[in-house]
Parts: structure tokens; C-alpha cells; sequence
């Protein structure tokens, strides 16, 4: 079993993660990671417990995308019918066991390549949640730079026209 954390989103980008056998056995404790990658071989039967914890983070909450692939054999009932057909394999040049095990081969490494593939995502959600919050701060503190040049523009105006204004009284 594999088991892919990430925290995609919230203050920190941190969290508290756990994982118990069905007997209470501890068997992952992480503190105040963002990510993780974990492979464990169940033991038992029964239901395994994640927690994952955001208690010293009491204010902001957290985003957490996590994926499980349970990497068993699965054998169809009907999986080797085919091969009571087939010629015998001293006519062919390549054995029916040998295409089965390149077949196994692909079909092991496409579904690796979809794990890292649904990985990849996971990290780009992170990212764009990130450049989110951060568009976000550059346009607040944008506008507050573009509020102060334009009060001091004014205020330059004035002090300016001030300098030449005569403040003389005239008598006539």
C-alpha cells in the first residue's frame, strides 16, 4: 500500500499525520509536514485509522490532498481460458509466458507513471493555491503603494503652487 500527503493549502502548509493499524499499533507519526510518501505492507486485516491533525493550527485551516494505491494482485477468474486454445508454443518463436510477463511489465510501469502523474497534480495544486495567496498580497500592497504615490503627487502639487503664491495684501 502507498500512501502519497500533500498540503495544498492554509497557513504553514503543514500538518500533523498518523496512521494505525487495526490492532492500535502506530505505525506512521509525522509532525508539521507538508508532504510525504509512505509505503507500508498491511499485516493485518481490518481497518487501518489516518488521522490527519491540525490542532496547533487553531486559526487557519489546511487543504490536504492524499492519495492511497493498494498494490495487490488482482487474478481474473477467467484469465487463462484463453491459453487452452492456443497452438502449442514449440511452433512459436516467442513463449505465451514470456508476452504475459512484458504485458505485466507495461501494465506495472502505466500505473506507476499514473501515481506520478496524479503526484505531479497534487504538487501543482499546491503551487497554484501558493501563487494565489501571493497574487493576492501583490495586488493589496500594489494598491496601497499606488494610494500613497498618488497622496504625495497631491501633495507636492500644493506645496509647489504654495512657493509661488503671493500672500502679500495688495492695497488699491
Amino acid at each position: 500500500m502507498y500512501l502519497y500527503l500533500h498540503v495544498i493549502g492554509g497557513a504553514g502548509l503543514d500538518i500533523d499525520f498518523s496512521l494505525e493499524s487495526p490492532s492500535g499499533v502506530l505505525l506512521i507519526n509525522e509532525y508539521r509536514k507538508s508532504d510525504g510518501v509512505h509505503t507500508i505492507e498491511p499485516t493485518e486485516a481490518g481497518d487501518y485509522k489516518l488521522c490527519f491533525d491540525n490542532s496547533f493550527s487553531t486559526i487557519s485551516e489546511k487543504l490536504v490532498f492524499f492519495e492511497l494505491i493498494f498494490d495487490s494482485p488482482q487474478e481474473d477468474e477467467d484469465g487463462d481460458n484463453w491459453a487452452e486454445v492456443v497452438e502449442p508454443e514449440e511452433m512459436l518463436d516467442m513463449k505465451i509466458e514470456d508476452i504475459k510477463e512484458s504485458i505485466e511489465t507495461m501494465k506495472n510501469r502505466l500505473e506507476r507513471s499514473i501515481q506520478m502523474q496524479t503526484l505531479l497534480r497534487a504538487f501543482e495544486a499546491r503551487d497554484r493555491n501558493l501563487q494565489e495567496s501571493n497574487m493576492s498580497r501583490v495586488n493589496f500592497w500594489s494598491a496601497v503603494n499606488l494610494g500613497v504615490l498618488v497622496v504625495v503627487a497631491f501633495l507636492q502639487v500644493y506645496m509647489l503652487k504654495s512657493l509661488f503664491e503671493d500672500k502679500r495684501q495688495v492695497r488699491t
